[in-house]
């Protein structure tokens, strides 16, 4: 059933289109009216997954407010123009589904940013924290601001009822949303943000893919034999609905080339793009009664270009905003794997094909122990992040005191004690660990938001476990397939292992991945020192100290 789902959700550029054409053929050979029934429950069921997953506390983050202010004007002020005269010009021969199609495109076009968004930025390698915000505004500011606009520009094409379609958007938008984020806090109040991040939050997506279909399936069931019976009326959708994404997609990559740098402008692109057509269609059947089947045609039909024209796009991105550029990693940095310990890397890296060898980091792994070390080392993890556009994980291992202690003692302890409390203790230790980590995320993004535009610490992106820390290190950057890992040292001796540290030096030993090793500059040689073995020594008490 799993596997099915996701299936779905990472197959929607088809999936939707077959359930479109599943529908009309249902809807033709059967009676479909029984299908009323599902509209609430599965339009609920499709938007409720989606508000789980919205991460609030990315609206708080960042200096990037230039960019959601014309993102948002863009979307309640260039696209509901575009919308409507868009309509009026296709659909003005006065016959009465003209007319409902017109106020369909007005819909799609006052509901902006759907969660999509997030997910066609990360794939065009985007500013996705960025896109996260977009959603958030774009979800409460188009829910409040959709019957105010559809009354004041279609009230003369249809009977809008104000007071109703706020009630549909009460249930359809903001009940989801108190109820999604309920969920989530509860989850990582039980659970803890690892296992919500890792395993519970990538649930929901899927259900909310399958939601989607089951909607354009219902919608084109209801209306399949009149569509069947007037098979033009698909061509006289999708030609405006075809000029509208086009002129918006022409209209954001020309404002985003000149105003935005790369990221925060593929960001804009589907922060608009991306309309809420889940909120649209859940209006259009829901609030219009019987002339919302003809409405949500149009809706349904969108659904076709919107994902195929995001997905085209995504392929022409870096023609259209350029290639992302990898620059230099400034010193003191050293880059060693195993086989590299003690071997001078060229300045220059040999070419093949007139291609650089020079690798693409996409996923690094900063391992901390929250000493003064790891604190001069998420420097360098800031920065790689930001050049190359990576996303950082931050990883924290608790060493296992019993372990540690079993092995001196030549006896497993743990056979011993009560296996209950000890588990409490380390649950403890692990909470303490995360609250430092997101405490330090926090302060290191005020610190550097001052330099780059974005950090690419995230609180999304924090681990912490318990265990042996080279072991624990070396098989989280497998299993993650991580290209990087970035981890602090301490010292100035000559010997190799004194230099890395006993830690570093395992991770080095066993990696098959790059290591960088960020060693504390001379001036705090000594303090470093003290406080990567008192951290060593006081094993938990380490979450007091920094990243």
């Amino acid at each position: 059933m799993w596997r099915f789902l996701s299936m779905l959700q990472k197959n929607l550029v088809w999936s939707i289109p077959i359930s479109m054409l599943a529908g009309l053929l249902y809807g033709y050979l059967f009676d479909a009216s029984p299908l009323k029934q599902s509209i609430i429950p599965v339009t609920f069921a499709m938007v409720y997954p989606m508000m789980v997953t919205l991460s609030v506390k990315c609206v708080f983050k960042g200096q990037d407010y230039k960019l959601q202010v014309f993102t948002q004007a863009i979307n309640f002020i260039i696209i509901p123009l575009l919308a409507y005269y868009t309509g009026r010009l296709f659909f003005s021969t006065g016959l009465e589904k003209h007319g409902l199609w017109a106020v369909g495109l007005f819909l799609i076009g006052v509901l902006p940013t759907s969660g999509m968004t997030i997910s066609w930025t990360g794939f065009a390698k985007g500013n996705k924290e960025a896109a996260i915000k977009m959603v958030i505004f774009g979800l409460v500011l188009g829910a409040l601001a959709a019957p105010i606009y559809t009354k004041l520009f279609m009230g003369a094409t249809i009977d809008v009822d104000m007071l109703h379609m706020f009630q549909q958007i009460a249930l359809f938008v903001f009940l989801p949303l108190v109820m999604g984020l309920l969920t989530q806090y509860i989850a990582i109040k039980k659970y803890g943000p690892k296992a919500w991040n890792e395993r519970i939050k990538t649930k929901f997506p899927p259900f909310s893919a399958l939601g989607v279909i089951l909607i354009a399936f219902v919608a084109m069931a209801l209306k399949a034999r009149n569509i069947i019976d007037n098979p033009g009326d698909i061509i006289a959708i999708l030609i405006p609905l075809a000029i509208f994404y086009l002129a918006t997609y022409v209209f954001l990559s020309v404002a985003g080339r000149l105003f935005f740098k790369r990221e925060d402008g593929i960001a804009m692109v589907f922060g608009v793009v991306m309309r809420d057509l889940s909120i649209a269609l859940a209006i259009a059947m829901t609030a219009f009664g019987k002339q919302g089947l003809t409405i949500a045609l149009l809706i349904a039909l969108a659904y076709v270009i919107q994902i195929q024209s995001a997905a085209w796009y995504v392929r022409f991105v870096d023609f259209i905003f350029g290639a992302t550029v990898a620059k230099a990693v400034p010193a003191p940095v050293r880059l060693v794997q195993q086989e590299a310990i003690g071997r001078r890397i060229p300045e220059e890296m040999p070419k093949a094909d007139g291609e650089s060898l020079v690798p693409d980091f996409k996923r690094i792994l900063y391992a901390t122990d929250l000493s003064e070390t790891a604190r001069h080392a998420v420097r360098y993890a800031c920065s790689l992040g930001h050049r190359y556009d990576a996303e950082v994980t931050v990883l924290h291992v608790i060493p296992d005191i019993l372990d540690e202690l079993s092995k001196g003692a030549g006896i497993n302890l743990a056979d011993h004690i009560d296996k209950r409390e000890w588990e409490r203790f380390n649950r403890n230790g692990v909470e303490k660990a995360q609250q430092a980590i997101h405490q330090r995320i926090h302060e290191t993004s005020k610190s550097v938001t001052q330099q780059m535009p974005r950090c690419p610490l995230a609180d999304e992106n924090i681990l912490v476990q318990t265990g042996n820390p080279a072991d624990c290190i070396v098989s989280s950057a497998r299993k993650g397939r991580y290209d990087l890992i970035i981890m602090g040292t301490h010292g100035h001796g000559k010997f190799e292992d004194r230099i890395i540290g006993s830690v570093a030096a395992d991770v080095i030993r066993h990696s098959d991945l790059p290591v960088m090793v960020v060693r504390l500059p001379r001036e705090h040689g000594v303090q470093g020192v003290k406080s990567e073995a008192s951290a060593e020594a006081s094993g938990q008490a380490r979450t007091a100290a920094s990243l």
